[in-house]
């Protein structure tokens, strides 16, 4: 694999946990997660796997003097394409009370070369600082007046957790990914047996429209699967970017905290 190539490859792996999923608006009281939830992926790369990706929700913290409850996503690439080493985190800092995204970090590592970026919900709640550093470079700030209410990507998803589903549901809302404001959309398509690796699931078939560039562009709509049950499980995401096509799967789930006490009080 050439040099370019791995650099685009990259780029789509650190990118896809936090970037290929779903949208959501005015979300319901439901709480499909809380913290100590934990999921784990298979990701693969044109039909071969090419690394893991683990998503936790985190124990509760302050953030920017907010209470917010962080989401972690993981994302490491493996050596059997031959790829450079990465290795990328990305935290959301998902505030429960208002149901939406005070800001995030992003840490990455391709091939040894390290970069940041931050970025900060401000006091208007309509603007977001952004803050960008490569390693050994200074930082570069901006600021960006966004609509209220704009999410990054895994605050859309997880809010999305929190809608009710239905067959012909459609979602929207404004996402900001730290370079690029757009609108994506979500519809509900179907609802079917699905077979996994943690056994069968019954899940939602959704078709996700969105606007990512460069080497993640979509060439067609991304599909996303999400259980039926409250918890709304992300067990699924199908990508084909300009890079290739790009699958996430589900290998292992452990519940957070609310819904273990929910299936307590139930007596489930």
């Amino acid at each position: 694999m050439h040099a370019q190539s791995k650099w685009r490859f990259a780029a789509v792996l650190a990118g896809l946990v936090w970037s290929a999923t779903a949208m959501a608006q005015a979300p319901s009281a439901n709480a499909a997660f809380g913290p100590g939830e934990q999921t784990q992926y298979r990701v693969k790369y044109l039909g071969v796997t090419a690394g893991t990706a683990q998503v936790t929700v985190g124990a509760p913290m302050k953030q920017w003097g907010q209470d917010v409850w962080p989401i972690v996503a993981l994302a490491r690439s493996q050596d059997t394409l031959g790829v450079w080493p990465i290795k990328s985190k990305f935290v959301s800092y998902w505030q429960t009370d208002g149901q939406r995204v005070m800001g995030s970090d992003l840490h990455s590592d391709e091939n040894g070369k390290r970069r940041r970026q931050r970025i900060k919900l401000q006091p208007d709640g309509k603007s977001v600082l952004v803050v960008k550093q490569k390693e050994n470079e200074a930082p570069r700030e901006s600021t960006r007046e966004l609509p209220e209410g704009t999410l990054d990507v895994t605050g859309a998803t997880f809010a999305l957790r929190n809608r009710d589903l239905a067959v012909g549901g459609e979602y929207s809302y404004p996402v900001f990914t730290g370079s690029k404001q757009f609108m994506m959309n979500a519809k509900v398509e179907a609802r079917e047996l699905m077979n996994t690796e943690l056994g069968p699931k019954e899940v939602y078939k959704l078709r996700v429209k969105a606007e990512f560039g460069g080497s993640l562009a979509s060439k067609r709509d991304m599909f996303v699967y999400l259980t039926t049950d409250p918890n709304h499980v992300l067990v699924r995401v199908e990508a084909e970017f300009a890079m290739g096509t790009i699958v996430a799967e589900i290998t292992d789930y452990k519940p957070g905290r609310i819904m273990e006490l929910a299936r307590a009080d139930s007596g489930g």
